[in-house]
């Protein structure tokens, strides 16, 4: 019966250290004087910043982080104790990874704020970007966008 719990904790931890290999971050892209906008949509024209925005990252849901950590924190939990003792030890260990898993992931994103610059251009469409820090970019300032780059001129 040992061997059994001891495999099942392997497979346990084998299958949360996978899917954190899955996980990807969503900071937008940032160059000195330009974003990405999308590819589908590119303009190259001249046109008017319409709006600089901050866009808030919202991180109070439960991601991976904190599911990865509930996982790892029972299966530890699990293992300590006997009866009563082995079912308390391992819902605190999955509530106590849960927190840390969260705790860590928000970490990880706390620098996932990003700045959103809407431009009207010529034609009449808009184009919007998203740059991970301050572009600088003032609402009425006249803009060139060439191949995905955004600059004043």
């Amino acid at each position: 019966m040992k061997t059994m719990n001891e495999l099942g904790s392997i497979l346990g931890i084998i299958s949360v250290l996978m899917l954190g290999a899955c996980a990807t971050t969503n900071t937008p892209p940032n160059t000195s004087y330009g974003g990405v906008a999308n590819p589908g949509n590119v303009y190259s024209g001249y046109g008017v910043v319409q709006s600089v925005e901050l866009v808030k990252q919202d991180n109070s849901g439960v991601g991976l982080g904190t599911i990865a950590g509930a996982v790892v924190g029972g299966v530890v939990g699990n293992q300590v104790g006997a009866g009563r003792g082995n079912t308390a030890a391992t819902v605190l260990g999955a509530a106590g990874g849960a927190y840390i898993g969260h705790e860590l992931e928000n970490r990880q994103q706390q620098n996932a704020d990003a700045y959103k610059v809407t431009v009207r251009m010529e034609n009449g469409a808009y184009q919007a970007l998203m740059y991970s820090t301050n572009p600088g970019f003032r609402v009425g300032d006249r803009v060139r966008f060439e191949n995905s780059v955004l600059q004043r001129y």
